[in-house]
């Protein structure tokens, strides 16, 4: 029997919208790197200094969700280091805190197990429908998935405090 036990740690460390999107290039396997954010970061094994993931906090895309105090992990991905995912969701929330975002959401595919999101202490909230936007500017864009999507969130801080 192997010995599984890492030997190293992982780093939460901040990204420039470039970096962050060069990593959704080269790794993410359904989305394609992002327009803008409000923040990124990333995250690194300590042992060899390398960039393991990285994730993206942005606006709401839904237009009914408030801009002001809530914020949404727009694009996170790694290259599969063990953790990476959680420790990403758990360093995006507490940052969201502590800016005073009074919730943080993201969505993710229907077929994905909810693990990472789980164990960073979010919440399963819905399954949004998917398929095509209906709005003045055309047709949402098919370069992406338009199946359903699980929505999950965390409560950051209370309204007015």
């Amino acid at each position: 029997m192997t010995d599984r036990k890492q030997n190293y740690r992982l780093r939460i460390v901040p990204l420039e919208l470039r970096e962050l999107n060069a990593f959704v290039a080269n790794f993410h396997r359904h989305h394609k790197p992002v327009q803008g954010h409000r923040f990124s970061i990333g995250v690194i094994r300590t042992d060899t200094n390398l960039l393991v993931g990285g994730c993206s906090i942005g606006r709401p895309v839904a237009r009914n969700t408030s801009q002001k105090w809530v914020c949404e992990v727009t694009r996170l991905v790694t290259e599969g280091t063990p953790n990476a995912c959680s420790a990403l969701y758990s360093a995006a929330a507490r940052a969201a805190q502590n800016m005073g975002y009074e919730r943080i959401q993201t969505f993710i595919l229907d077929s994905e197990t909810g693990g990472s999101l789980k164990a960073a202490g979010w919440q399963f909230e819905a399954i949004s429908p998917g398929g095509q936007w209906v709005h003045t500017s055309g047709p949402r864009r098919t370069d992406q998935p338009t199946c359903p999507k699980q929505k999950w969130s965390r409560v950051l801080n209370e309204p007015g405090t």
